[in-house]
């Protein structure tokens, strides 16, 4: 394979890993009766600190036990009427923040997809011979199949990133 086409392999398995849906954080613990529970939320406070067997990473645990700021401020003043509605308020600008962020990294990794496979589509479509390594580590000259699969490959990336 020639490092283009490498390239381009690597960044289609990113791509579809991307629009994968994130995997949730997971706590594993034996309750009093022994038996082992999962969940995406800290145990009870009585479970004992031995009986965790699981943690998410740090950085979920982070986002998992740290308070909001406005929230925990709210539950230490007086009630007020408006500080629910300002708290929710608060928490759908984040949740629209991070998802436009979140749009923003996709379309950048999109647009590289897509330049990268209409330089490998040009690359093939220009008839210059291509080598590529096998598995053995040899270099072998891409055969007409191999180029038009190739082909069929870059032009599929660029139909989804290409937008």
């Amino acid at each position: 394979m020639t490092a283009k086409t490498l390239s381009l392999s690597l960044l289609c398995g990113v791509v579809l890993l991307s629009l994968a849906p994130a995997v949730q954080a997971q706590w594993k613990w034996r309750d009093a009766e022994g038996r082992v529970q999962y969940s995406d939320r800290p145990p009870p406070a009585h479970v004992a600190e031995k009986d965790i067997l699981a943690r998410p990473s740090s950085s979920a645990q982070r986002r998992m036990t740290q308070p909001i700021p406005e929230a925990a401020s709210a539950a230490s003043a007086p009630a007020s009427a408006n500080a629910p509605a300002k708290a929710a308020s608060d928490a759908a600008k984040a949740a629209k923040d991070r998802k436009a962020a979140e749009d923003k990294q996709r379309a950048e990794m999109n647009a590289e997809n897509c330049r990268n496979a209409q330089d490998q589509l040009k690359l093939l479509e220009s008839g210059i011979r291509v080598r590529q390594t096998n598995d053995a580590g040899e270099r072998v000259v891409l055969d007409d199949s191999a180029r038009q699969a190739q082909i069929r490959q870059a032009q599929t990336v660029i139909s989804v990133s290409c937008k």
